[in-house]
């Protein structure tokens, strides 16, 4: 595989490189044409290769930050990204592949009963990233997707723009308060929000191409007032698979990633 680090200098491209017994490759030295051989990346904004490996078919893995691990939490108190998601072919893991619940049930985390007596619908706002690869404007994207609720249900609409500095964003206004705060549905484009929310027991809209939560959520903003609210097994199976495609920064190290990854 071709391990392929900006610069020479992603610290997360260059560990998995060595947990996989190899060396990473600087993006100033890549040519895609000289090789043939899986192509490591990590960030949405490498949207040109991605999409050219896509066109020929050809396999790439897909880093970027994980699912859960990394909310601040008593084994993570300052809320770091030692979580990272590894996808094939894909910038998610949107299907559910039945997995032991052995790697889920180390964080000790909740699916929490749904909550069924919110008022509102909070849109949480998407990061840019994600909207220039899907070439997507995030001013129209929000203005649509106020439109489209506001036509299917007369319920009071918040709007949770993201913050931009990752500390306020998850240390001093958690997402966790917004969710409380007498809300009925959560919207949004891709964010990890939705995985969030769904953790929680507030159901979900997705309306991105492709997202984790989509299993588990529903994407028809038509159906605001009907969210889907998928039985605990389902959630169960669908946070077990999650669980097995990201990794503990020092699994990526240590080689461990490597020998979990069994992407179909």
């Amino acid at each position: 595989m071709i391990f392929l680090s900006k610069g020479g200098e992603d610290p997360y491209i260059n560990d998995f490189a060595k947990g996989c017994g190899a060396s990473p490759v600087s993006t100033d030295d890549f040519i895609y044409e000289d090789s043939v051989e899986p192509i490591v990346l990590r960030g949405i904004l490498k949207k040109k290769i991605i999409r050219q490996c896509w066109k020929d078919n050809r396999d790439f893995f897909y880093m970027d930050t994980g699912y859960f691990g990394n909310e601040v939490s008593k084994q993570n108190p300052n809320g770091w990204k030692y979580y990272h998601r590894i996808v094939k072919n894909n910038l998610q893991h949107e299907r559910i592949i039945n997995r032991p619940s052995d790697r889920f049930a180390r964080f000790g985390k909740k699916i929490n009963p749904w909550k069924t007596s919110g008022t509102k619908i909070l849109i949480a706002c998407p990061d840019e990233k994600p909207c220039k690869f899907y070439d997507e404007d995030l001013d129209a994207w929000l203005e649509h997707t106020i439109s489209k609720i506001k036509s299917n249900t007369d319920r009071p609409i918040e709007i949770r723009k993201r913050e931009k500095n990752r500390m306020k964003r998850t240390v001093e206004k958690p997402f966790l308060e917004a969710l409380n705060d007498d809300v009925f549905a959560l919207v949004t484009y891709n964010s990890n929000a939705a995985v969030e929310s769904i953790f929680h027991g507030i159901p979900a809209f997705v309306t991105a191409p492709v997202h984790a939560a989509k299993p588990v959520c529903r994407t028809d903003l038509k159906k605001i007032e009907t969210p889907y609210y998928a039985d605990n097994d389902l959630r169960h199976a669908w946070a077990c698979h999650l669980a097995y495609g990201q990794f503990h920064i020092n699994e990526i190290r240590s080689g461990i990633a490597k020998e979990l990854m069994d992407f179909e």
